[in-house]
C-alpha cells in the first residue's frame, strides 16, 4: 500500500478504532479492485483511505460544514445530514490536506450515495467501503456483490443498489436522489 501524506495519517488516528478498522479493511478491498480492474492504486488508496474523515462527526456538525462550504443540502440530506460526511471529507481533503486530484474528491465526496457517471476510481471506491469483510458477515447477500465486483464493477455496483433500494423501500426509508440516478445510469 502506498503511504499515505501524514496529515491524513494523523486524522485516521483520531478516529474511533472501529472506524480505522473499517478503513483498514476496505483499503484492502480497493487496492484488491483496483488491482483487478487496471486502476491506479495511489488515488484508490488515497480516496478510501480519506472517504470516513467526517463520519463520526454528529450530524447537526456534518449539515454545519457542509452549508459553510457551500453545499445546498437536499431534503434526504436535510432530514440524515449523515448522508454529507463523505462531502464534508472531501472538502478537508482539499482545504487542509491539499489534495487537488478530482477522481479522489469525488470518491470521496459519492462514497456513500453513489452518483450518475462517477470515474473508475470512485466506483471502486464506493464498492470497497460496501464490501468491507465485517459488513458482508453481517449482510451475506453482499457476498454475490463481491464476486461480481471482481469481474465486472458497474454490474457490481448496480445489484448492490438495487438491493440496498429494495431494502429502504422496504423499510419505508427515504433514498437519496443521486443513488436512483445512479442506478438508472448503469442500466444505459
Amino acid at each position: 500500500m502506498d503511504i499515505l501524506p501524514s496529515v491524513v495519517q494523523d486524522q485516521i488516528s483520531q478516529l474511533p478504532l472501529w472506524l480505522q478498522s473499517h478503513i483498514e479493511r476496505s483499503r484492502e478491498v480497493a487496492l484488491k479492485l483496483a488491482n483487478l480492474h487496471n486502476i491506479d492504486e495511489t488515488p484508490v488508496d488515497l480516496a478510501i483511505s480519506a472517504h470516513d474523515l467526517a463520519k463520526a462527526m454528529d450530524g447537526s456538525d456534518i449539515l454545519i460544514e457542509a452549508t459553510n462550504n457551500g453545499i445546498v443540502p437536499n431534503f434526504v440530506e436535510m432530514e440524515r445530514p449523515e448522508l454529507l460526511h463523505g462531502a464534508v471529507a472531501a472538502i478537508w481533503l482539499k482545504k487542509k490536506a491539499g489534495v487537488d486530484d478530482e477522481r479522489v474528491l469525488e470518491a470521496v465526496r459519492w462514497h456513500t450515495t453513489g452518483k450518475k457517471c462517477m470515474g473508475m476510481v470512485a466506483k471502486i471506491v464506493f464498492l470497497a467501503d460496501k464490501l468491507d469483510p465485517d459488513k458482508i458477515k453481517k449482510s451475506p447477500w453482499l457476498g454475490d456483490i463481491e464476486l461480481l465486483a471482481n469481474d465486472n464493477v458497474a454490474l457490481a455496483i448496480r445489484r448492490y443498489l438495487e438491493g440496498r433500494l429494495r431494502y429502504l423501500l422496504n423499510e419505508g426509508e427515504l433514498i437519496h436522489p443521486e443513488s436512483v440516478e445512479f442506478r438508472n445510469s448503469l442500466m444505459l
